[in-house]
């Protein structure tokens, strides 16, 4: 199913059931989109992505970068992260984030995709750190992409675009019951940055320079 929603029409429900997930359409002028796009490919130290899977050291294509609260580790894919303080700019887009959507956020993990050649398979966010039926909520800037969810029992898929500024949120059962993917396209010669502002339960991660006990290193 392809949602094209008009933007007089907004926010809208995306999943026709087992998920709640908002699509609010673009937040932020166009101007002021492109101008947070140009900051935050500029200024984020962007790095490719790392995981373990199946016990292969793997580094992807995209590139990503952490910013949260306080400077946590977070493990995920096999690989340990340190979280950076916020930027103003990210510390700008939160706060219109959390006055939308209600929910407040002490995190974010960005991702940067070069081109259309660039995407994401089939997944859920599903880390311990996240507790159960958390908030993702994720903003768009750059090239328009498609994005889309695919249920898990019955194979149903939903797919909408993602213009720049745009916002999603998903909450509750959604990443229980529903996979999503961004697929690539040779056509989008443009890059994309995406946000997805997360709640990280600090009980499940550690302050950097702890060890699993809990003390300083």
């Amino acid at each position: 199913m392809e949602l094209d929603f008009p933007e007089t029409d907004l926010p809208r429900s995306v999943l026709p059931y087992d998920g709640d997930t908002t699509y609010y359409g673009p937040i932020f002028t166009r101007r002021k989109a492109e101008d947070y796009l140009r900051v935050l490919l500029d200024e984020i130290p962007w790095q490719h992505d790392e995981a373990v899977i199946f016990g292969k050291h793997i580094v992807t294509a995209r590139k990503v970068a952490w910013y949260g609260d306080a400077r946590y580790d977070y493990t995920y894919s096999g690989r340990t992260r340190t979280a950076r303080p916020w930027t103003p700019e990210l510390l700008e887009i939160k706060t219109e984030v959390e006055r939308l959507g209600g929910s407040t956020y002490n995190s974010c993990l960005l991702n940067l995709y070069a081109d259309g050649t660039q995407g994401m398979g089939w997944h859920h966010d599903d880390e311990k750190g996240l507790g159960k039926n958390s908030d993702i909520a994720s903003v768009s800037f750059g090239a328009t992409r498609r994005f889309d969810f695919r249920h898990k029992a019955s194979k149903e898929k939903v797919s909408l675009p993602l213009p720049p500024g745009s916002l999603l949120i998903m909450r509750g059962i959604t990443q229980a019951c529903w996979q999503h993917q961004l697929p690539k396209s040779k056509k989008i010669i443009e890059p994309r940055v995406n946000l997805t502002f997360r709640h990280m339960l600090l009980s499940e991660t550690r302050i950097a320079g702890e060890d699993e006990s809990g003390r300083i290193r």
